[in-house]
């Protein structure tokens, strides 16, 4: 284990959670290696989703959109203008984000589906109120088109919705167990971090999480959970505040 690793205490108590933000990449509407949205794993996620919800912790979602499109290596390939290649990933990320809210409904969960750029025929437009008001009304409420802006991730937009909403924590649901040292994936001695604070973080480089996104967290004092979204029931048990994964927090 890593000297900047700080194993939880075997007597920690299980965290309570009031409003949680779960960040899910695009890669969880399709299987590994593959593209677009597969029903199965739609409807694996969204039941995974929907049994978290039924904990009555008030649950809000934020969606990518690297299944279907990602702007940024778009924009790489130097064909189309970066902040076209960004606002063409944004509404990939409407597409995954209305999936997942029709995959809920008929799953009895109340959703609703707010963009941040207008396409008022298909979803609300973001207003915080309205964010707050469906949380308190107990539907889970998908961010969808990240920020509205070009050149900002969804990590950004998961780490500025749960500061607008008053989120007790970010859970970002990933397809590895936590923040490694490494990337796991490639590196068979990665070693993988229980805790540890922003400043560790960021000092370390760890690309889990883009700099902005660590920064505004840290700024507001909001703790991020990196876990593995494919394990059945870790949504569940991580929104009712089991320790799984890493925790990144001030101290």
């Amino acid at each position: 284990m890593s000297q900047h690793a700080v194993k939880p205490s075997a007597v920690e108590p299980q965290r309570r959670y009031r409003r949680v933000l779960l960040k899910i990449s695009g890669e969880a509407f399709c299987r590994p290696g593959s593209y677009g949205i597969d029903g199965a794993e739609l409807e694996v996620i969204a039941g995974e989703i929907a049994a978290a919800a039924k904990q009555g912790t008030q649950l809000a979602v934020v969606v990518g959109g690297g299944n279907i499109i990602r702007g940024a290596k778009l924009a790489q390939e130097g064909r189309i203008a970066h902040a076209t290649a960004d606002y063409m990933g944004m509404l990939a990320t409407v597409i995954n984000g209305l999936a997942l809210k029709e995959m809920l409904e008929g799953l009895g969960t109340p959703a609703r589906v707010l963009s941040a750029i207008n396409l008022s025929a298909v979803a609300e437009s973001f207003i915080r109120g309205r964010a707050i008001r469906h949380l308190e009304k107990g539907r889970v409420v998908i961010f969808a088109a990240g920020t509205g802006n070009p050149f900002f991730t969804t990590d950004t937009a998961a780490a500025l919705r749960a500061t607008e909403i008053g989120a007790d924590v970010l859970l970002k649901a990933t397809k590895v167990d936590g923040i490694y040292d490494r990337d796991p994936l490639q590196h068979s001695g990665a070693k993988r971090y229980d805790r540890l604070t922003f400043r560790q973080a960021i000092d370390l480089q760890l690309k889990v999480m883009d700099l902005t996104a660590f920064t505004m967290c840290m700024e507001r004092g909001i703790p991020i959970v990196v876990f593995d979204m494919k394990v059945p029931g870790h949504i569940a048990e991580v929104v009712s505040g089991k320790a799984h994964g890493t925790r990144v927090d001030v101290q």
